[in-house]
């Protein structure tokens, strides 16, 4: 039986060890520091003697490393592991990161609770079950807290604390999902501690006095041993899984510094278009939103004179004994069209019926009932293609394969 002893250990990258076993392409180490995949983080990359590491798994008590390709060593012969220098870094301080901002989240959250988490090359994503609307305002806040952290350069350590006393402990988080294989056959558990600030800034952050541990969490991932290792953390957004949760995911290192740049320079570019600043960025665009809604308000009262208007001074046509206005309307749609003529009918005109374009030529038709306005739309379609349909005192057709001129023309006529 081997453990990977590389929570214990994260820091080292080379190491010489023993071949127990070699089965086609997957080994086992008489001892190990590559790190296997579980509770959310990836497995370690590296090599052995030379030959690409593509996986590292726990199986029933074995840490098996899977090979690009079978090996020329066999077991019982001494090789060299090299471990992917960089992704092991970025995934020691991601790991930390999440351990940070759950420790943020205890400061801002109610009833906070820790539901998932996941590493990936662009990112990660901690899910956690709260009472608590995570909102802009609180994901920015989270946000500041975190990097608060990083720049307060808190202490990382790790022990092993029996689980009986783990369990008893309200101040330590526990991962059920990730952490059950672990605590269901072990009488201890390791315990990841984000300590005190080692610098005092000019306010507290955290959720307790200063000299209070930042977050404690059961854990058997990789880690720094300083919260000012994990560089930049830029939060990317927020989710809901489902289940209960709210996903947030951040950015660590390199992502978290391209993403940094991106929003701002978009915001610098925003600003110098509107001729503002920054930081008064959201006040003017509040007020852009308020004009524009404005301005719309307007131009729908004006639409709705216009048309009015337009429909006022349509001629008059009579057509076996019923008096109807036809015309055509422009820069309206059938929609707006419709409540118009409806509240007409009857004022000096038993029928009302136009044409207008938006896409396609349409038509509309207004009756008091005496004519079926199903029945001239379907003249019209009849005639111009199209389709459409109604009630004998309100229908609409669409699709209508000639101008509006010429469907206004038939109207007439017909």
């Amino acid at each position: 039986m081997s453990t990977t002893l590389a929570p214990a250990h994260p820091d080292v990258r080379t190491f010489e060890t023993t071949v127990d076993a070699v089965d086609g392409r997957e080994v086992t180490l008489s001892e190990t520091y590559f790190y296997a995949e579980s509770g959310g983080q990836p497995a370690d990359r590296g090599t052995l003697d030379g030959v690409r590491v593509v996986d590292v798994q726990s199986r029933e008590g074995e840490v098996v490393h899977v090979l690009d390709e079978p090996p020329a060593f066999e077991a019982g012969d001494t090789v060299t592991a090299d471990i992917d220098d960089e992704f092991r870094t970025y995934c020691m301080r991601a790991h930390t990161a999440s351990h940070v901002l759950y420790g943020a989240g205890r400061g801002l959250l109610s009833e906070l609770g820790y539901g998932g988490f996941d590493i990936s090359p662009e990112k990660v994503r901690v899910d956690f079950t709260t009472t608590t609307d995570i909102d802009d305002e609180t994901l920015v806040e989270l946000e500041r807290r975190v990097n608060r952290a990083v720049w307060e350069s808190r202490p990382v350590t790790w022990e092993q604390r029996t689980l009986e006393d783990a369990l008893d402990d309200p101040d330590i988080a526990f991962n059920t999902k990730t952490e059950e294989g672990v605590m269901a056959d072990a009488d201890s558990i390791r315990v990841v501690t984000v300590g005190a600030a080692a610098r005092r800034g000019d306010e507290s952050v955290g959720s307790g006095s200063s000299g209070d541990p930042w977050d404690v969490a059961a854990c058997g991932g990789t880690h720094v041993s300083n919260t000012r290792e994990i560089g930049p953390v830029e939060v990317l957004g927020r989710s809901n899984p489902g289940e209960g949760l709210t996903r947030v995911e951040f950015a660590v290192g390199p992502e978290a510094v391209e993403r940094r740049a991106d929003v701002k320079r978009a915001a610098l570019d925003a600003s110098r278009t509107f001729g503002t600043s920054v930081v008064e960025l959201p006040e003017f665009a509040a007020k852009l939103k308020a004009d524009k809604e404005e301005l719309a308000a307007e131009l729908r009262e004006a639409k709705t004179a216009m048309l009015a208007a337009d429909l006022d001074s349509l001629p008059t046509v009579e057509r076996n004994g019923a008096t109807w206005r036809v015309g055509v309307v422009s820069g309206v749609g059938p929609n707006e069209v419709g409540d118009e003529l409806q509240s007409r009918v009857g004022d000096g005109a038993d029928v009302i019926a136009v044409a207008g374009e938006q896409g396609s030529t349409f038509v509309v038709v207004a009756t008091d009932g005496e004519v079926d306005a199903g029945d001239v739309v379907d003249e019209i379609t009849d005639e111009f293609g199209g389709g459409g349909g109604g009630s004998p005192t309100f229908a609409q057709g669409g699709g209508l394969s000639a101008s509006p001129e010429e469907v206004a023309e038939s109207l007439r006529e017909t």
